[in-house]
């Protein structure tokens, strides 16, 4: 069982409470939630899913990891945070349609789930994963991001009077509280979607808010396998669970791999037929149960993840509603709120890419075969940037 260490001075569990760490994960939960769901929308009607399949993969995707977060913070006693894989998700939005349609995609994510809970009982994939160079991978999952952090950008053109709200919003946001400058600018696009439906005198469809679970039977094409299941595997691996293990031992907390592994693994294949793309360790947003801030106490900390694995499951009954206000709401409102909230994500993986001088051609390579969005024999554009930037690598002198 991991050990948690003990650098940091004892508190006196009377004055340390429970308060502090069920407020931080209330928060850890909220935050993950309104900073990316849009992104994770965004992903799956862009490679098939109805509004219907898209509520129901989002609901899945809370349900899968609000229990994972539970089931690994009490066995372990330890913060451990999930979470579903934002990249993986903004992957899906650039690939598109592949062969297959929404099945095919839904097959993908299968083969994700296999090959997560291989990782768990295969050390040596892990190591694969892990001995791909940091700056290719950050590359192609910046040139990823770049089309969808342009949306804003071109959504001026068409829905000038609710983008603007919502960029100036956020930018304001970005000064004063950047924690929150995605909640309050999806907000803002949710009052502007509404002053809109009001004024145009359009109908909601107030029987769609009803949480629902929609099945689809995976099919598995080896295009949607390679161009999905691949670079969803490898961007899940290197920009979430990799880094999601150094986040928590920065705090001195050791996380169960394997444990996590599979978790994260078995989950992503009971969700995958509703919808769910892929779940992994926490990054960023884990600090905010791990941290000194969730209870001076660090033998306390697991309970804000707890708190946060519950309020997930209370999270996922919003998905249908969020999806019915999004499909009233005027063209290019998903899309802005979806780029504003990756721009952050965009900048860290632009900086990883090109510090290494050594690798700074191959990645630029790498983010361009990308951020083309280029499509050879059904396969999409990641997994040939990937394959680009690997084979620039072996090719040019080192040193």
């Amino acid at each position: 069982m991991s050990q948690v260490s003990t650098t940091e001075p004892e508190v006196a569990p009377e004055r340390a409470g429970v308060a502090q760490p069920l407020g931080a994960g209330a928060i850890t939960a909220l935050v993950g939630f309104t900073s990316s769901f849009a992104v994770v929308l965004s992903g799956l009607r862009a490679v098939g899913a109805s509004p219907a399949q898209a509520a129901s993969g989002l609901l899945v995707l809370c349900l899968t990891q609000g229990i994972g977060i539970l089931l690994l913070s009490f066995r372990y006693r330890i913060p451990i945070t999930l979470a579903w894989s934002t990249p993986g998700a903004a992957l899906l939005a650039s690939t598109g349609l592949v062969a297959g349609g929404w099945a095919g995609a839904v097959g993908a994510f299968v083969v994700t789930g296999v090959l997560i809970v291989i990782t768990g009982l295969w050390q040596r994939l892990g190591a694969l994963v892990g001995a791909i160079p940091v700056p290719l991978a950050q590359a192609m999952l910046a040139g990823v991001l770049v089309p969808l952090c342009l949306a804003p950008v071109q959504a001026l053109r068409t829905s000038p009077a609710v983008v603007v709200p919502v960029i100036v919003v956020w930018l304001v946001l970005q000064r004063f509280a950047p924690k929150w400058a995605v909640l309050v600018a999806f907000a803002t696009a949710a009052i502007g979607t509404g002053i809109d439906i009001a004024v145009s005198h359009r109908h909601l469809d107030l029987a769609a808010m009803v949480p629902t679970v929609e099945w689809t039977v995976p099919h598995w094409q080896w295009q949607a396998v390679i161009g999905i299941a691949v670079p969803l595997y490898i961007v899940t691996m290197a920009s979430q669970n990799i880094p999601g293990v150094a986040v928590m031992r920065s705090f001195d907390f050791q996380v169960p791999w394997r444990a996590s592994m599979l978790v994260t693994g078995i989950g992503t294949l009971a969700g995958a037929a509703a919808g769910g793309h892929a779940i992994n360790l926490a990054a960023i947003s884990a600090a905010l149960s791990a941290a000194p801030s969730a209870s001076p106490d660090p033998k306390r900390r697991w309970i804000a993840a707890a708190t946060a694995g519950a309020t997930y499951l209370v999270l996922g009954l919003a998905s249908a509603a969020l999806v019915t206000l999004i499909a009233a709401a005027p063209a290019g409102t998903l899309e802005t709120v979806a780029g504003l909230a990756l721009l952050a994500t965009l900048a860290t993986a632009l900086s990883s890419a090109l510090t290494d001088p050594a690798d700074r051609l191959p990645a630029l390579v790498t983010f361009l075969v990308a951020a083309s969005g280029t499509t050879l024999f059904g396969i999409g554009g990641a997994f040939w940037a990937l394959l680009a930037g690997l084979a620039l690598r072996h090719f040019l002198p080192r040193g």
